[in-house]
């Protein structure tokens, strides 16, 4: 059997763990955030993106301790644009209008667009460095104790019931987490594999097949979400983890060392990134996504796919 075709199994069925492990995931974070009263946007801006945000965490830094640390900023600018072009396009085109009810202008979309300039000012120079991801850092922090004390006052201002404690949905919450690392380890890996095999660059790898590797989850989470009638946490997810990109995944690595910057990145990928961030805040602006936004969306991620590899 050849290595391609070795490598094809281990994508499927690496693949097919993704995806029932991201629903697993998605259940119980939905059971969590009914016992704590949270709304579905919030439970996806933080509990869901987090957890789907782990595979690009996890691929930067073994990248960085395998000395290969421009793949770190490949991953997240790819992976933020993944996010919004075909996981909210999807989202937009499954749920045909999603309606938003959780009130995002004020704060949420000022981070997402701050976590997109912020990460485009520190890149600028072609490297990124500690000092750097120390403010990335802590404006994730400031993000997250927003996060927390607006489930605080949520909760504070509803009437309080008793609920009985099940801890059944945090043991499948870590379960799956564990689960959706291994299958997005495992996709990448394949991916990267059959990359080589084919001869395709590793910063286009990093793009493109890496990004879409680990945004996987964040699709997986749609398609359960669908099912569902509950999208809004999808958009939701796709929000908090892209914030969680910019500031976190970015961040972490470069404790281990200071990340070198591709001048493609620069001149291509990051301007991609800075539109799709300014594209989700005007679609999201109105508190609704229409499927014709969807359609929308996802053209712009065949054109970005299509230029990434020169076939249009």
């Amino acid at each position: 059997m050849s290595d391609s075709i070795i490598w094809i199994i281990i994508f499927i069925v690496s693949l097919f763990i993704l995806i029932k492990a991201s629903g697993y995931f998605t259940d119980s974070a939905e059971k969590i955030g009914l016992f704590f009263d949270i709304p579905d946007f919030i439970v996806g801006v933080t509990i869901v993106a987090i957890g789907t945000s782990l595979p690009e965490l996890v691929t930067s830094i073994i990248a960085v301790s395998r000395g290969s640390s421009e793949i770190v900023v490949g991953n997240v600018v790819g992976s933020n644009i993944t996010n919004i072009f075909l996981v909210l396009g999807i989202a937009g085109i499954v749920g045909k209008k999603i309606k938003l009810t959780y009130e995002i202008v004020h704060v949420d979309l000022p981070f997402l667009l701050g976590s997109a300039f912020l990460l485009a000012m520190t890149i600028w120079d072609g490297v990124f460095t500690l000092p750097e991801s120390i403010l990335c850092i802590a404006s994730m922090i400031i993000y997250i104790v927003y996060t927390i004390k607006t489930v605080k006052k949520n909760r504070d201002d509803e009437i309080k019931k008793e609920k009985k404690p099940d801890w059944k949905p945090f043991v499948i919450l870590v379960l799956s987490s564990i689960f959706i690392y291994l299958g997005a380890k495992y996709t990448i890996e394949s991916i990267i594999q059959l990359s080589e095999i084919f001869q395709i660059g590793k910063e286009i790898i990093a793009v493109s097949a890496v990004a879409l590797g680990t945004s996987l989850p964040e699709l997986a989470v749609v398609i359960s979400t669908a099912r569902k009638g509950k999208l809004e946490m999808a958009v939701g997810n796709v929000l908090g983890s892209n914030i969680f990109n910019s500031f976190a995944v970015m961040g972490i690595p470069a404790f281990m060392g200071t990340l070198t910057i591709p001048n493609s990145i620069l001149t291509f990928s990051l301007p991609i990134m800075l539109i799709a961030t300014l594209l989700y805040f005007f679609i999201t602006l109105g508190k609704e996504i229409t499927k014709w936004e969807g359609w929308l969306l996802i053209i712009f991620y065949i054109f970005f796919i299509g230029k990434l590899f020169n076939l249009l």
